[in-house]
């Protein structure tokens, strides 16, 4: 008998069967086909991922950069007690109606590093402000890291980012920069401590200087301030000056951009508001700061 899988080698027989086996391998490939002219031959949208944690905030935390301290009342009005970044202690007294406490504080402070001055401040919308979300140039220390410059920032340069516990500060270099050397001592040299109520204290080793209340730079204010509310809302800004009266300047952060501004000294302290015109009234006449 002929093997029955031999149809190459059998001559007309052979031919036949060969016929026979095209034709079946005919039938099947027709369905197979159809399947697949039938389907929608448009490209399918893509699934769009799920968003994962951002890692240059997953590693540096994304805590809120504002403390807001718990208020208690007398009379119609609240009194906070705070701490500014030199570690003085104040009360502030201010009618209830203005939210302070609610507004959120933050430190700014003025510094010198080989003569240079920079300054320090906390970024009103937290780390994220810096970071967007990228990842830095380097790490100068396990809490100081380097940013590219923000895009515009003026003459502003590059940007080193300080982690102070929940704290967030940023040191924007200007003109052509620090060295690495300089950065390096302000990373190592610039220290911070937050207080069991959750204010910054700061504070310098050589070749950092940290500017003292009533330091100004070009006449502006470069001591420790308290820093309340921020970017385009009402804001006060409480700015230690001893002999107030005769050597208080109001911040470019109350006054700039054309912002309407009021000023006012409570003993040692400058009040500077900007704001509505009811609110710098209200906040020039209420608040008061008695330093301890």
């Amino acid at each position: 008998m002929v093997d029955q899988f031999d149809v190459i080698e059998q001559g007309a027989r052979g031919r036949r069967r060969w016929i026979g086996l095209v034709a079946v391998l005919a039938l099947l490939l027709i369905p197979i086909v159809s399947l697949l002219t039938s389907r929608d031959p448009r490209p399918q949208p893509l699934a769009t991922p799920t968003p994962g944690p951002i890692g240059s905030l997953t590693r540096i935390g994304g805590a809120p950069n504002l403390l807001n301290a718990p208020a208690r009342a007398k009379g119609g009005d609240e009194v906070i007690e705070v701490v500014f970044p030199h570690g003085v202690r104040a009360e502030v007294r201010y009618p209830a109606e203005l939210g302070l406490g609610e507004m959120g504080s933050r430190p700014f402070q003025g510094a010198w590093i080989d003569g240079q001055y920079r300054q320090f401040t906390a970024p009103y919308s937290g780390e994220f402000e810096v970071t967007k979300g990228g990842e830095p140039i380097r790490n100068y220390t396990p809490n100081v890291t380097l940013w590219p410059r923000q895009a515009g920032s003026g003459y502003y340069g590059q940007v080193l980012l300080f982690a102070f516990g929940r704290w967030r500060l940023a040191m924007y270099d200007r003109g052509q920069g620090l060295t690495f050397d300089q950065r390096m001592a302000l990373a190592k040299g610039l220290k911070g401590r937050v207080t069991k109520d959750g204010y910054l204290v700061l504070s310098a080793k050589e070749p950092v200087r940290l500017a003292k209340p009533g330091e100004t730079v070009q006449g502006e204010p470069v001591g420790p301030q308290l820093w309340f509310g921020g970017g385009v809302g009402e804001m006060v800004a409480l700015v230690p000056t001893p002999d107030c009266r005769k050597r208080a300047r109001v911040p470019t952060v109350i006054r700039g951009r054309g912002r309407s501004a009021d000023s006012v000294c409570r003993g040692d302290v400058l009040v500077a508001v900007t704001g509505s015109q009811p609110f710098r009234k209200k906040a020039i006449e209420g608040i008061g700061v008695t330093l301890k």
